[in-house]
């Protein structure tokens, strides 16, 4: 008699096609899975950054963005995610690519539930990929994954969500310049309107919360960057 997953395990489904996620769905309920569905690329990311899951399921052909980028945008925010994609486009290629990106297991399209349970089980007693330190340090910043917070200029401070997210996303990409509409789709999704002044806000707030404003730089006519030096 095969175990059951444990009912505590949280797993986010991002597919597109309803009848497929239902069936999905519905078998892993019958394991004991929690399930959160999304159906576009860019709600799928930001429910992933956003909460907490054992196992991300990933669909390739998504509309708004596809799945390979939000694979690939997901390893930078979250390297230690388990994804498991789930594709018609099965070739050899996008396999290995989707592998060598950080996907911890590809099963092609069509499939069998059976099939992806086991698939589901195994992965899930696998320890996951990635780092398995807890926080990111350039330079005299801490920024602390588990908690939270952010310790700078000898001083531990807590930050709300957006912040977190928000600093995860500047200190990831330490020394590159974040453009204003990358930052509206990857920590706010591309629903924000692009006429709100959301992005300066936060990144005041979060200057006044590290060891110096300029430790976030206004680039000119692009955006900002965080300096590491």
């Amino acid at each position: 008699m095969m175990i059951r997953i444990e009912t505590s395990t949280r797993l986010l489904l991002i597919e597109d096609d309803e009848l497929i996620a239902a069936l999905i769905t519905r078998a892993l309920q019958t394991q004991g899975c929690r399930i959160e569905h999304a159906v576009t690329g860019p709600r799928g990311l930001q429910a992933a950054v956003c909460g907490q899951f054992d196992l991300v399921i990933l669909d390739l052909l998504l509309p708004g963005m596809d799945g390979t980028l939000v694979l690939r945008k997901l390893m930078e925010l979250l390297p230690q995610q388990r994804v498991l994609v789930l594709s018609a486009v099965s070739d050899v290629a996008t396999k290995v690519a989707c592998l060598e990106a950080g996907a911890v297991d590809f099963l092609g399209k069509p499939f069998e539930l059976a099939e992806l349970i086991a698939r589901v089980r195994i992965r899930l007693r696998l320890p996951a990929p990635g780092p398995a330190a807890g926080e990111i340090v350039i330079g005299p910043v801490k920024l602390d994954l588990s908690l939270q917070t952010v310790v700078a200029a000898g001083r531990r401070t807590a930050l709300s969500y957006r912040e977190f997210v928000l600093l995860r996303h500047f200190m990831s990409r330490a020394g590159r310049p974040c453009t204003r509409g990358e930052l509206l789709r990857d920590v706010w999704s591309t629903e924000f309107d692009p006429g709100s002044n959301v992005v300066e806000v936060y990144v005041r707030r979060l200057r006044g919360k590290l060891d110096r404003p300029n430790r976030i730089e206004t680039v000119r006519h692009v955006g900002y960057r965080f300096n590491a030096d």
